[in-house]
């Protein structure tokens, strides 16, 4: 522990399973004090939870929900000044095929869902000034490749989200990043046909996916002071693909 976020009350979406978990862990190791916010699984919720993170049961679409726990963090652990907005889905099909309700569910869960976090979360900063927001996109958000049309329209537009809202709050001293993995280890690899998995490798110049600590890592860098002029920036965590 470095104590990179020593003094930060933080909140993640999505903290339940995956990289949202991992993100809330190396926050925990830095010092934050965590909160996640969790859907459907009870079972992961209590694995993040047991690492040192508070759980709330809320839909990201749910904006009632929503502001109840922001209040409830500020109440519990002060004033709120990160947010990670990781929730997110998946879902493999082509547009030919893709019903009128796989799009509205995906545009949903990560964008409007970031907007009502965000929306809630942000209120807080701009009233004390402070604050950082990490958007969480995909490599399939800012570079042409074989990927679900509706997921990487997603994606792409919550990096549009991040250059507009860094330039609406810089004034407030709240800085607004997005951070674009590419295949990680556990995460949609698990799912890809291994042909596809191959030629994904074969691009990339370190010869691998990547793994979920390794972007929490980078998060958590991204939202500390030592990141105190970087605002409206997408990075690409690839391993140059």
């Amino acid at each position: 522990m470095s104590g990179l976020l020593e003094g930060r009350s933080a909140l993640v979406t999505g903290g339940s399973r995956g990289l949202g978990r991992a993100i809330c862990e190396v926050f925990l190791r830095e010092g934050a004090q965590v909160s996640f916010i969790w859907r459907r699984s009870t079972e992961g919720a209590a694995l993040t939870e047991a690492l040192g993170a508070t759980s709330y049961q809320a839909d990201v679409l749910d904006s009632e929900r929503i502001r109840e726990v922001v209040e409830a963090i500020e109440a519990n652990q002060g004033p709120l000044d990160l947010l990670v907005n990781n929730a997110g889905i998946g879902q493999v099909v082509p547009l030919a095929l893709m019903e009128e309700e796989d799009w509205d569910r995906m545009m949903d869960t990560h964008v409007k869902g970031a907007f009502l976090v965000t929306r809630q979360a942000i209120r807080p900063m701009i009233r004390n000034k402070r604050g950082h927001i990490l958007n969480m996109s995909s490599l399939a958000g800012v570079k042409m490749m074989n990927a679900p049309v509706h997921y990487a329209a997603a994606k792409a537009a919550l990096k549009g989200m991040t250059e507009a809202l860094a330039k609406e709050v810089g004034r407030y001293n709240i800085q607004v990043n997005c951070l674009a993995p590419g295949i990680l280890e556990g995460g949609v690899s698990v799912n890809l046909p291994k042909k596809k998995l191959a030629q994904y490798l074969d691009h990339c110049a370190l010869g691998r996916v990547g793994t979920m600590a390794e972007v929490a890592e980078v998060a958590a860098m991204l939202v500390s002071s030592r990141n105190s002029y970087m605002s409206g920036s997408t990075i690409v965590l690839d391993g140059a693909v």
